[in-house]
């Protein structure tokens, strides 16, 4: 369901034109310039406000140039993407690992968490104080508030390290206008309190709008837990446990989230905020479609706009080519690539020469055989899926105790859904289960945003020829055949 995606746009127009009678006229103090005095007093107003920082997330799918768009600055450094078209300077540094402060995804990256964040900030700020107002509404703007806080201060820190923590609404008056990088363990303690918060707030266990929840708070406290653990804080068991147990709690109540029998249902619009989908940035052709075409190939008459596309992110050979041979994921338009394809989304099929991202293709909006594309793309992008849970806990839990049955039972879900056999838990050690999982995080996770940040907190990187996992300094990117260097483990703060 999108309903709530139109929401706050059609919310802020009604309340723009709330109270405004022909007596108003004579106010000395004209009531249609809204201020946040004159803004916040009314729960509309609040539903309103929180709406916009959801808004705000979808910053992540915004352009970065000719050809490009801003989740790229996540994808193209990982070394299992490419591109074929080379137009983008800005791109082109990405892959080549030669990025600066003024490439332009670092800079909209910059922009983008801090619009959050200050928005996040003027919801916290103003809706407590909001009254009459019923207090359950209240509790679930503020919760929802703090974990979109959170997850956007998560993309900071682990993006710049030490950032600057603002968790008040800013002025030019205010004291703290230009303020200073904060420790990142201190961002990082926040970004927990925040999602505590969420925790406790009484959202639903799920919610069909893709609105914040329970099970969404807990999965990403557990990621945070996680990537606290590994580098560069290397917390280690204590947060090893804190990771493994709040992913359990996920594990063992998660009622309707469970995985999808079928990948295609992972990218199905009408299947958005059920089961497998825990938290996802939300898109609807009539606010804003799915950001995800440059995952398309170069020109190739794969959708209703014949020739079309950029190519701009593709998979590279060497990666697909990694996956373990009757991996169900390989499979053409069944799992996470696609081969062939229809002329112009519904005509005759054709061989594309080489795999492309299915994961985030609509068939419906995009055609399918017989089928043309309804042009309308209301697919979400995933932010957190129930398989990540499950690798989170298989991964924690390893590292407190070694590979138990449970670790293996959660590891196989993720391997039986691809047709592949499982080893028992006699089988592994702790570091050949440790390796197991990461390997599957870079398979089950390809292209959803997250394999950059496993290399950073793990400090290695999947080698996709021998299978094993190198040093992070001095792996040699094979789409670029450049050199991982210490220098990339965080990105410059950007030239605004």
């Amino acid at each position: 369901m999108k309903s709530y995606s139109i929401y706050y746009k059609l919310c802020l127009l009604v309340i723009l034109s709330l109270g405004v009678g022909c007596s108003d006229f004579l106010e000395e103090e004209d009531p249609s310039n809204l201020t946040p005095e004159s803004f916040f007093t009314i729960p509309d107003h609040a539903e309103a406000s929180v709406a916009a920082v959801y808004d705000a997330t979808r910053f992540y799918g915004s352009g970065a140039g000719i050809f490009s768009s801003n989740w790229q600055l996540l994808e193209a450094p990982t070394g299992t993407s490419t591109t074929e078209t080379a137009q983008n300077s800005d791109l082109n540094n990405l892959y080549s690992l030669t990025w600066d402060g003024n490439t332009i995804h670092i800079r909209n990256w910059w922009r983008g968490v801090y619009e959050v964040i200050a928005n996040a900030n003027l919801t916290l700020d103003r809706v407590p104080a909001i009254s009459p107002m019923d207090e359950a509404q209240k509790s679930r703007i503020l919760g929802e508030a703090r974990f979109l806080r959170a997850w956007a201060y998560l993309y900071a820190v682990r993006i710049w390290g030490d950032v600057p923590l603002v968790l008040t609404p800013q002025s030019a008056s205010s004291e703290d206008f230009f303020p200073t990088r904060t420790n990142q363990r201190e961002v990082y303690d926040q970004i927990v309190e925040d999602l505590q918060v969420a925790e406790s707030a009484e959202l639903p266990w799920t919610d069909l709008s893709g609105r914040v929840t329970t099970a969404a708070a807990k999965s990403l406290l557990a990621k945070v837990y996680l990537t606290m653990a590994g580098n560069p804080l290397n917390l280690g068991q204590e947060y090893y446990q804190l990771a493994a147990t709040k992913a359990k709690e996920v594990i063992d109540n998660s009622g309707s989230i469970e995985l999808f029998d079928d990948y295609g249902d992972l990218h199905d619009e009408n299947l958005g905020n059920t089961e497998e989908h825990i938290f996802s940035l939300q898109y609807n052709n009539a606010v804003a479609g799915n950001p995800m075409g440059n995952m398309f190939p170069n020109f190739k008459p794969v959708t209703y706009r014949g020739p079309s596309g950029t190519g701009s992110t593709v998979p590279t050979t060497s990666f697909y080519n990694s996956y373990e041979e009757g991996d169900l994921r390989t499979v053409d338009q069944e799992g996470f690539f696609y081969t062939t394809y229809y002329e112009n989304g519904s005509g005759e099929p054709f061989d594309l020469g080489a795999p492309y991202i299915f994961k985030h293709f609509n068939v419906t909006a995009n055609g399918t055989q017989g089928a043309p594309g309804t042009a309308q793309d209301n697919l979400n992008v995933p932010m957190i899926r129930y398989a990540e849970v499950l690798l989170i806990y298989a991964e924690a839990q390893n590292e407190i105790s070694g590979p138990n049955q449970e670790t293996v039972d959660a590891l196989k879900q993720i391997r039986d859904r691809a047709g592949l056999t499982t080893r028992s838990a006699g089988e592994f050690d702790q570091n050949s289960f440790r390796e197991a999982v990461w390997q599957e995080r870079w398979h089950e996770l390809a292209y959803e945003g997250k394999t950059w940040f496993d290399m950073i907190r793990l400090r290695k990187v999947f080698n996709e020829q021998t299978g094993g996992f190198d040093d992070f300094v001095g792996h040699v990117n094979l789409s670029s055949n450049e050199t991982l260097q210490e220098r990339h483990l965080l990105f410059p703060l950007p030239v605004q």
